[in-house]
């Protein structure tokens, strides 16, 4: 079988590059199945005739192709299809060789690059709601300024951004000078470096329940003794925490005061004053992590704005409303901790990229970022009153209804495990964030995160919809068996 000539297409009329539309075409319908393995391509003369191109434009269009591993080439046969996959899904490490596996099972999944595969559950942006012409703006603006591209960047990263970033943090009552800010490859990267300095192998460290999966798997790589919080709608659970900090005198604890990860609540000013007392009378250092600042409708309170950064350190990201893959995260802290951290961060890992630094602080004082972050609260509070009566219409409660950002902590439908569901799903290429990777409550699994943005696809509620009904009919209680002298029939 061969590709019909009829099926590539060009179009002359615009700026891109013939080659590249062609190469943009062939990779789509052959990642996608449209042109499956084994079928053979026009040859060279024939496509180059159809198109009105030179040979030379096809044969590249082939060679790169052949490049990505897409096609093969027989010689004096022709070109093909290739039966392997392309480099870009070509088999990873296994899995099941790591240590880790289980802590970051989540993340491996979502981080699948399939555009056909659905992700309800990660913990992201789709690239459409994000800045992406700014940031093609942005790069041709540090590509003409005179600083190296190549060099190391300062130790505690770039100046221009760190003030940007001391201003910023000023608006939401948190005084903390250039000279308190380090910046980090992204706010994991932060709290790695914290808990290096601060703690040691055994320490206990209260965290939030539910909270970020990975906060739990980063505490369990530095060995430390993590010990749930419970956490409720205007913050931790007081109570337990005051039992808890006398029954484990935890060294830290690391919290998302704001939109908090996976449930969506913010710490309200009366019980973040308690807590912050709480901590002070046994000496817990706070650890707190904001960074969905951006994604809240109306300025809420900060443990750090209260005390200012004496009593605990702040931590930040940029990532989350600019680009996942150019990260920036940060540090705010006294001016002694962030020497030492900064002295922890060379020690580790040399500077952070300042070309990076550079381009995002160029978004973020470009002149359309705050238009920007207003059309996405704004998107994102229409996504979110879309997508809650569709999961409300199927059984899914929403445990809070946040006032800002895109995750959603669900409580699953009677009798419906959140693993199962998943699992079930994933066989459609839908991907799920079941309870478990987020609580270690016993009930853990009737609860499941989504993200309200990976939400707006039909097919998802039309697989939702299939996957339930078999559930229905596999829970569905059997009727109990009685015996008669002539058979047995059911009840």
């Amino acid at each position: 079988m061969t590709i019909a000539l009829i099926s590539w297409d060009l179009d002359k009329s615009i700026q891109e590059p013939w080659s590249k539309q062609l190469l943009s075409q062939a990779r789509t319908a052959i990642t996608m199945g449209n042109w499956p393995a084994g079928t053979k391509l026009p040859s060279i003369r024939a496509l180059a005739l159809q198109l009105d191109v030179s040979k030379f434009t096809i044969a590249e269009l082939y060679e790169k192709l052949a490049a990505e591993s897409l096609v093969i080439s027989r010689p004096g046969s022709g070109v093909y299809v290739a039966k392997t996959n392309p480099v870009a899904l070509l088999s990873e490490a296994h899995a099941g060789q790591s240590a880790l596996a289980g802590d970051v099972a989540l993340m491996r999944q979502t981080l699948q690059r399939d555009n056909a595969v659905i992700k309800p559950g990660a913990g992201w942006l789709m690239p459409e709601w994000l800045p992406i012409a700014g940031l093609k703006q942005a790069m041709r603006e540090v590509a003409r300024q005179p600083q190296s591209l190549s060099d190391y960047g300062p130790a505690q990263g770039n100046i221009l951004l760190r003030r940007y970033l001391s201003e910023r943090l000023g608006q939401l009552n948190i005084q903390a000078e250039p000279q308190q800010l380090l910046l980090t490859s992204s706010a994991t990267h932060a709290l790695d470096l914290c808990l290096r300095l601060y703690l040691k192998p055994g320490d206990a460290v209260l965290v939030d329940d539910p909270g970020f999966y990975n906060f739990f798997a980063v505490l369990r790589l530095h060995h430390l003794n993590i010990i749930p919080l419970p956490r409720q709608q205007d913050g931790p659970d007081l109570q337990a925490l005051a039992t808890l900090l006398a029954q484990h005198q935890p060294k830290a604890y690391l919290t998302n005061s704001v939109l908090s990860n996976p449930v969506g609540t913010c710490v309200s000013p009366q019980k973040a004053f308690a807590v912050l007392e709480l901590l002070h009378q046994t000496d817990c250092l706070l650890i707190e992590d904001d960074i969905y600042a951006d994604f809240e409708q109306q300025p809420a309170i900060r443990y750090a704005s209260l005390t200012g950064l004496a009593r605990g350190i702040y931590l930040g990201s940029l990532s989350k409303t600019i680009s996942a893959d150019l990260r920036v995260g940060y540090i705010a802290a006294s001016p002694a901790q962030i020497a030492s951290l900064t002295d922890l961060k060379l020690i580790t890992g040399s500077s952070t990229s300042q070309s990076v630094e550079r381009l995002v602080y160029q978004v973020l004082t470009g002149g359309s970022y705050r238009r920007h972050v207003e059309q996405l609260r704004k998107k994102l509070q229409e996504a979110m009153q879309s997508v809650i009566p569709q999961f409300k219409k199927r059984g899914f409660m929403p445990w809070h209804q946040p006032d800002g950002g895109y995750l959603l902590w669900l409580k699953m439908p009677k009798d419906v495990s959140a693993t199962a569901l998943a699992t079930m799903l994933e066989r459609q290429h839908i991907i799920l964030a079941p309870g478990g990777h987020f609580s270690l409550q016993a009930d853990a699994d009737q609860f499941m995160r989504v993200n309200v943005t990976q939400c707006l696809n039909p097919k998802l509620w039309q697989a939702l919809d299939s996957a339930l009904q078999l559930l229905a009919v596999t829970n569905k209680p059997q009727q109990p068996l009685y015996r008669t002298e002539q058979s047995t029939v059911r009840q």
